[in-house]
């Protein structure tokens, strides 16, 4: 019998968030748009040149945003992850909770270290770029997993991070294994352009022999498929999974499924701050595919909430603003 909607696995990080000029950025030696992962001596010189900029401090990790997602619309989801026996790895396994959402964290008491921590630098085009320290979810590894619960589960989704990763890459794919057996539908992001021209052996075993559902923006299809001519695009990419989601920020989205596509508008905004965009996207999307509705129509959703989070700074929405997306969605569905 299904438990979970969604069972993820990922890097656990908590996010600090900064504002920043691109002159900053290069004074530091940050690339934008870009993910990079750094040790704890970058990471003290990075917040050495940020001096007393004040942060805000949040739950992270791509597939941790995305189960949190999932969970404020009414979503039942499982998360394995790793943090340390430290402040932040209590504040982590906290947030997961408060969010309804379930964890192996809760199962055993946390190995000493750091957790795994982002500095998001935001700039004013609302470009994110992050610098990431990832501490005790370098360790992450088959240990995390819960075989019950994804057995349970009627989506198994992968973070694309964990590419970078020779024990978490393990641990996601041993997963995939276990889920393909109970039939459960498989799921992943190509996370970011770093991970494609770093990384792409681990994502192409991520994808495997295919996904049910695999998510990408634009600028990340281009680097996988070597090209930006987005008819091209499609038609790469479209295999790689039963549904693709191509978002294309103020351009709404396309879903390509079974050699067709529907487009989808999104919603008309002002971006402030693109943390946290993509996560929130499939947090949405996969709520809704696993609550009986159409494709087009979880793409209608999933734009409603990856505008909403580029409006503001910060990777997360309240549970106000969450509801409030819910509530337009059912209002959509009326006149759908």
């Amino acid at each position: 019998m299904t438990r979970y909607h969604l069972y993820a696995i990922g890097n656990a990080l908590v996010d600090s968030e900064y504002e920043v000029s691109d002159q900053q950025l290069q004074t530091m030696g940050v690339e934008k748009r870009h993910m990079t992962l750094i040790d704890a001596a970058r990471r003290s010189d990075l917040l050495q040149h940020l001096g007393g900029a004040k942060a805000r401090r949040s739950g992270g990790g791509s597939a941790g945003n995305t189960v949190v997602a999932l969970s404020q619309l009414g979503g039942q989801a499982f998360y394995s992850c790793r943090v340390a026996d430290d402040e932040l790895g209590a504040f982590y396994k906290q947030d997961l909770l408060s969010h309804g959402v379930a964890t192996n964290l809760s199962q055993a008491r946390q190995p000493a270290g750091q957790t795994g921590s982002c500095m998001v630098m935001v700039t004013p085009d609302a470009e994110r770029s992050m610098s990431t320290f990832l501490g005790a979810t370098a360790e992450l590894d088959h240990t995390a997993l819960h075989e019950a619960e994804i057995a349970r589960s009627q989506v198994y989704y992968m973070e694309g991070y964990l590419a970078a990763s020779p024990s978490g890459l393990d641990a996601a794919l041993q997963g995939r294994a276990i889920a393909k057996a109970a039939g459960v539908a498989l799921a992943s992001t190509l996370s970011d352009m770093s991970m494609i021209n770093f990384c792409r052996p681990g994502l192409d075993a991520i994808v495997g022999d295919g996904l049910s559902y695999l998510f990408c923006n634009e600028e990340e299809a281009q680097v996988w498929c070597g090209t930006q001519d987005l008819a091209a695009i499609c038609r790469q990419i479209g295999p790689l999974a039963r549904t693709v989601c191509l978002t294309r920020g103020p351009l709404g989205c396309i879903v390509l499924q079974g050699g067709g596509q529907t487009s989808v508008p999104a919603a008309k905004v002002t971006a402030v701050d693109t943390n946290g965009a993509g996560d929130m996207f499939a947090g949405a999307f996969l709520y809704a595919v696993t609550h009986g509705h159409s494709h087009a129509q979880a793409a209608w959703l999933a734009n409603q909430a990856a505008a909403q989070v580029v409006s503001q700074h910060g990777n997360r929405l309240t549970a106000q603003a969450m509801g409030g997306i819910k509530a337009r969605f059912e209002q959509y569905l009326q006149t759908a």
